[in-house]
């Protein structure tokens, strides 16, 4: 029996930043020329399409943050400037020819799976259907701008704006400006706004470890040196190093490795160094174990608080006022209130972006509401067919996003291969193979540094609701070892016409609208 059914697309890949690029050109790469990228932006990048902040860019080297595959030798500075990672981003899309199967300005706001035809049906936005027969959820986790939750938020009759969102038809300059948190994107635009502003009250609930940043201009005789033979090669592995040595170990084998209390020493000594006024030192001081929250990288941020114009704030809010900000200290009158409060990321709403339902109809969310957030080696979760995710529960170790990437869509495409192979229509993750991978992860947790009890105090968006870290508890070798091995038989191929769970006996066709 062989069946044939109409669907627009063989994949669709929701989202266009850095992770859906990368899975596009793997696909072409692959064969696997029927696909389309669909994304609710302008233009392409994600994170760095949407945050164009003062002072953004990478914290990690720019020699991790790039494709293996991509290696661009032309970065302004060991840690790039966001324009340059948008820049790279653009250039990836056309130099890969993905501009044409790419639907920029669409949302997709809900997915269900066909359990009788075995595709996905997906609405978007304005209404409109459309079908694949694989999805494919690259939306990434810092897009969707979290605001906080503050009595009196629109009361505030100045100027609002989240970090992710920057108006750049405001003017600082000479402006009374409040900064609500003190994560990666404060770190990086307080130091930037400071000295043009009149007034900069920062408002923090946490202080963030901070360490000093290797950072340099890359002046024309390294770009020389990178385009020798081996030279990208060698200076990737390097930064790799750095990347794993700093995140991924430290974290995952704190209670195995030293590295963390280097780190912390070297943290604090760095604060000693940057801070003058010994008790705005003690208010940046953290008080749990570095790798509880992703520390932050700068050579800039700390000593911003020694100006006469910036004052720091810890005591909770209050509210916020028509004219400003209360807080126990007092209250502070602002023209421009920022809010650096960072994205939704193990939260409802962000892992998918839409409301997906798999087969007979459950919600993913509702799935995760019952089981706790897992999916099986970040990819696949049982009851959801036909669909893959590359920023799912425990797939990102820590390390860079693009070594998250490729070792994900290595571990897809294996999948798409072997439907291809066997014309199977029908691709889902046994149940028994993800409760072996969710509790081999939570076996692991004995070493991780996120169960120390300072750890409790870091109010660290790593732990989700249900008090998990949801990271994969690996080096980033093993991600893509594994990634590259999984036994078949942990997942069931199916094709129309055979029972679910069955071998294959029909062939199904795909015919392309």
């Amino acid at each position: 029996m062989v069946n044939s059914t109409v669907v627009d697309h063989e994949i669709i890949i929701v989202g266009a930043g850095f992770a859906g690029i990368g899975t596009a050109i793997a696909l072409r790469k692959a064969g696997f020329d029927d696909f389309l990228m669909v994304d609710d932006a302008d233009g392409a990048g994600g994170t760095w399409h949407w945050n164009t902040y003062p002072g953004i860019g990478v914290d990690i080297p720019s020699f991790s943050y790039q494709y293996s595959f991509e290696q661009q030798r032309t970065w302004s500075r060991v840690y790039a400037p966001g324009r340059e990672l948008k820049a790279y981003a653009e250039h990836c899309v056309n130099k890969y020819g993905l501009r044409p199967r790419i639907r920029f300005s669409t949302s997709i706001v809900r997915a269900d799976f066909d359990d009788a035809l075995h595709l996905w049906r997906l609405r978007t936005g304005d209404g409109e259907e459309l079908t694949a027969r694989y999805v494919i959820g690259a939306t990434g986790v810092l897009t969707r701008p979290k605001l906080p939750e503050i009595a009196g938020v629109e009361r505030f009759t100045g100027v609002t704006m989240h970090t992710s969102r920057w108006d750049h038809d405001q003017d600082l300059r000479g402006k009374r400006v409040g900064v609500i948190g003190t994560g990666a994107s404060a770190v990086q635009v307080i130091p930037e706004i400071a000295p043009e502003v009149a007034e900069l009250v920062v408002f923090q609930r946490t202080p963030i470890w901070c360490l000093p940043r290797p950072d340099t201009a890359l002046p024309p005789v390294v770009h020389r040196l990178l385009g020798l033979p081996g030279g990208k090669l060698v200076t990737r592995w390097l930064s790799q190093a750095f990347v794993e040595l700093t995140f991924p170990l430290a974290a995952h084998y704190y209670g195995v490795l030293p590295m963390s209390k280097l780190g912390e020493r070297t943290g604090l000594a760095h604060l000693r160094d940057q801070v003058d006024d010994p008790e705005v030192r003690a208010k940046l001081t953290p008080d749990y174990a570095l790798g509880c929250k992703r520390p932050s990288f700068s050579n800039d941020y700390l000593k911003t608080f020694n100006r006469s114009n910036v004052r720091l704030d810890t005591e909770p809010i209050a509210e916020i006022t028509a004219t400003g900000v209360r807080t126990a200290a007092g209250h502070h009158r602002v023209d421009v209130l920022i809010m650096a409060t960072g994205f939704k990321v193990m939260e409802s709403g962000n892992m998918p972006t839409f409301d997906l339902h798999g087969s007979g109809g459950v919600r993913l969310e509702d799935w995760w509401d019952e089981h706790r957030l897992q999916a099986y080696e970040g990819v696949s979760v049982p009851g959801f067919p036909n669909f893959f995710t590359i920023i799912g529960p425990y797939g990102y170790n820590g390390s860079s996003y693009f070594a998250l990437i490729e070792m994900q869509t290595r571990h897809i495409l294996r999948l798409l291969r072997k439907a291809r192979g066997s014309h199977a229509t029908r691709i889902e993750v046994t149940e028994e193979a993800n409760e072996r991978f969710f509790e081999e992860m939570l076996n692991r947790r004995g070493t991780q540094v996120f169960w120390q009890d300072s750890c409790t105090r870091a109010n660290s968006y790593y732990f989700d609701k249900n008090g998990d870290v949801p990271l994969r508890a690996m080096t980033t070798p093993e991600g893509f070892w594994r990634a590259g091995h999984f036994d078949f038989a942990d997942y069931r191929f199916t094709a129309l016409g055979t029972r679910s769970g069955s071998t294959v006996e029909a062939a199904a066709r795909t015919t392309v609208r």
